[in-house]
């Protein structure tokens, strides 16, 4: 039996709960509340429509008219003490490699974001490509992969005009995280680069091909060879 993870539980509005979990360790938390989002999700609990984790919280959603905010959080205090036990199920990580050409019309921040960290552009791509990231949930819009940011120096200050319109396959960092933006849509974080690979498939389910646990990592490649990985769909590597 591991030592229970402190948990604080808050309505939110009429229809969900927020259970935030309270350890001083970042790593534990986003572990305790991915566990219990996969907990409720197989546990069949009447009413509860879904269960979104995020980096140390899980929005718990049910429909009011079956059950109620009481026996919800009830049935998360179960789901935590049953964890507590017998821990969280392993899984195997998968790892996903990204094609990205930077900087020029595929990544028009990447200067910015350079003078600010006080590096050059190649010390960027190298911070960026160095390690593999942890996808710690997916977030807005279409299942964007939420990842911890490379190592720079400072964090990176958001754009102080958001742009209208975002490729799909942006790669972009912002405070001290990155992600990819898996549609076009409008963003404000800095654009170093883009990856010609198709992350989203609205024809298929899950619409992406990751979930949060698995590795990503970057890998730079020539803008000469952006179509030749066009309309390829980012899958795990072998």
């Amino acid at each position: 039996m591991t030592a229970a993870t402190p948990i604080e539980v808050y309505e939110s509005g009429d229809a969900a709960l927020r259970v935030v979990a309270t350890s001083p360790d970042r790593e534990r938390n986003w572990a305790a509340v991915h566990a219990l989002a996969t907990w409720l999700e197989t546990a069949d609990v009447d009413g509860v429509h879904g269960a979104v984790p995020t980096y140390d919280s899980v929005l718990v959603e049910f429909d009011p008219y079956v059950t109620s905010a009481r026996q919800i959080r009830a049935f998360v205090l179960l789901g935590m003490r049953q964890l507590d036990y017998v821990g969280a199920p392993a899984r195997t990580p998968r790892q996903f490699d990204v094609p990205v050409v930077y900087g020029g019309e595929y990544g028009p921040d990447l200067q910015k974001v350079a003078d600010h960290e006080g590096l050059s552009v190649a010390e960027i791509i190298a911070l960026h490509t160095a390690k593999s990231y942890v996808i710690r949930c997916l977030g807005a819009p279409a299942g964007s992969p939420m990842m911890d940011g490379p190592d720079f120096p400072l964090p990176v200050p958001r754009l102080k005009d958001p742009r209208l319109s975002v490729p799909a396959g942006a790669v972009s960092v912002a405070g001290r995280q990155a992600v990819i933006a898996p549609a076009s849509a409008p963003g404000g974080w800095c654009v170093i680069g883009q990856t010609p690979l198709t992350v989203l498939n609205p024809d298929k389910q899950p619409l992406v091909s990751y979930m949060p646990g698995d590795l990503l990592r970057f890998h730079e490649i020539p803008a000469a060879e952006f179509q030749r990985f066009a309309g390829l769909e980012l899958g795990a590597s072998a």
